[in-house]
This record gives C-alpha cells, sequence and structure tokens, in this order.
C-alpha cells in the first residue's frame, strides 16, 4: 500500500520517516524540492511533480500552512489521484476551506496536537472529523501515526473548529505566562522565582471545574464579583504601567469586564464576561 504525502516541513518529514519505520511505501513532494530529495536517504520516493508523487496511492497526506497552499497542491495532484483515494490534511485551516474541501476530494481532516517529536514518535493527539465510512477505512492508519486519535463527527469543518479552540487556549496560556513575567518583573520577581509561584498554585487543577461553573452555575452565586475581579485587573494594569511594561492578555479581559460591569452585573460572578457565548 502506497502512500503520498505533501508538505515536508519538521512535521510532515517526521510522520514520513515514522511512516518509513513502520515499512510503509511513500511517495514524497515538497515546495521545496531538497526538502523532499532528502527523505530519500530513508527510503521514501521523492517526486517534482504533485500529481506524480499521488499516483498508486491509498491515502494522500497533506501538513501545509494554510487553506490557500491545501488548495493549490490539491490542484496541482488530483489528475494523479486514485478514484477511491482518501485525502487526509493535517493542516491548521479554517473550517469553511475544510468543509469546501469536503465537497471536492474524499476528504477527511485529522489536524493535531503535535510537535515534530511527536510526529517520529507517534504520540501527541490527533482529531479527525468527515464522512465515518471514510473515517473506519483510515482509522488503523491514523492511529500508528500518534498517540491517540478523538473521531469528531462527520461535520468535516468540526476538526477544524477544535483545532482552533485548542490553539486559542494555548495562545492565551502563553499569554498569560508573558503577563505573569511581566508582573514579576514590575515587581523586582526574578522569572524562575515567578514561576516557582506553580509549584505550590496549580490552576490547570481547576480546568474542569472552572468550565462547569461557566456553563451551568448561576452567575449570581458569586465566588469572586466581577467588579473585585476588575479591581485586581487594575492593579495589575496599573503596576506594570508604572514599570514602562505591556500586559498582553489582562487588558483584553479587563475590556471585557468592562462591557459587563456597564452592563449591571458587576456584583455576578466574574465568569460572567462569557455570557455572550455561553
Amino acid at each position: 500500500m502506497t502512500v503520498a504525502f505533501y508538505g515536508m516541513g519538521l512535521l510532515g518529514s517526521n510522520f514520513v520517516r515514522a511512516m518509513r519505520k513502520r515499512g510503509e511505501e511513500v511517495h514524497v513532494w515538497s515546495r521545496d524540492a531538497s526538502k523532499a530529495r532528502a527523505l530519500e536517504s530513508v527510503g521514501a520516493k521523492a517526486f517534482d511533480d504533485p500529481a506524480a508523487a499521488a499516483r498508486g496511492a491509498s491515502r494522500v497526506h497533506l501538513t501545509l500552512s494554510d487553506d490557500a497552499a491545501v488548495d493549490a497542491v490539491l490542484d496541482r495532484a488530483k489528475s494523479g489521484f486514485d478514484d477511491a483515494a482518501i485525502v487526509i490534511d493535517h493542516t491548521t485551516t479554517t473550517p469553511h476551506g475544510a468543509a469546501d474541501r469536503a465537497k471536492r476530494f474524499h476528504f477527511l481532516h485529522a489536524p493535531v496536537f503535535m510537535g515534530p517529536p511527536n510526529a517520529l514518535e507517534s504520540t501527541g493527539v490527533m482529531m479527525a472529523s468527515g464522512d465515518r465510512a471514510r473515517y473506519d477505512a483510515v482509522a488503523g492508519a491514523l492511529a500508528k501515526m500518534t498517540g491517540k486519535v478523538v473521531y469528531l463527527g462527520e461535520a468535516p469543518d468540526r476538526a477544524a473548529t477544535f483545532k482552533l479552540m485548542g490553539n486559542s487556549f494555548l495562545m492565551a496560556l502563553t499569554g498569560g505566562f508573558t503577563d505573569v513575567l511581566t508582573i514579576a518583573k514590575a515587581g523586582g520577581v526574578a522569572p524562575t522565582d515567578a514561576f516557582a509561584l506553580f509549584d505550590w498554585f496549580n490552576p490547570g487543577a481547576t480546568l474542569a471545574a472552572r468550565a462547569k461553573r461557566m456553563l451551568e452555575a448561576p452567575t449570581s452565586a458569586a465566588s469572586w464579583a466581577l467588579q473585585m475581579a476588575r479591581k485586581d485587573a487594575r492593579i495589575m494594569m496599573e503596576e506594570s504601567a508604572r514599570a514602562k511594561l505591556p500586559l498582553v492578555v489582562v487588558p483584553a479581559v479587563a475590556q471585557a469586564m468592562d462591557r459587563m460591569i456597564e452592563r449591571g452585573h458587576g456584583k455576578d460572578d466574574w465568569t460572567i464576561i462569557a455570557k455572550d457565548v455561553v
């Protein structure tokens, strides 16, 4: 069974290396031809023409940059697709882009929460959405690529949405860490001492309970009143401004708080800021 793989960046090339370790026959193509040819050292077959790379392949995988890149490569490669070839896109794309491609190809969207080392070691998380029978046909192959595969349903755009959800949280988390370091610097606390906070304060342990509260608990039963949370945000911003250090996340959260306070929710629980989306 032959696999075609497009996009030989760090993630794609390590997926290919892992496939070759499992003995799979892999055709590779990359916009940078040298990256594809480099994988011939592990037994992959490199092609200059994406359509030629697809010929004889039962699965076509992509790890590219965005919707435009995926569409451009598929348009160039589609003349080489076998009638039953399943296109599996691991690229982080827009949901509407994934839905559109599902109308034109035997398509599954399968974005990942994985870095290059995970791709090489077949660990991490892969999501998938699209036609159930199509997913079932390749589920075993996808499971070999990662530590966990989560099928999210037949809607072809669903995995794309979940990928963006996860990445948004990672961005907020990194922004939050940046704000921690900013407040620490403003207060004369060394970065290593700042992150020692999480040796004994573990907000991660509260994630499930916090999410449940946001969905189910009455916001009128405040454990941290919005007006008090806003006061703390004001102090954070004032202390950072005094040190001429900009915060990343807190100012945006403060704006959301202000909108809800203006609507009369100052005494409600501060999770009321999510009121308009839950």
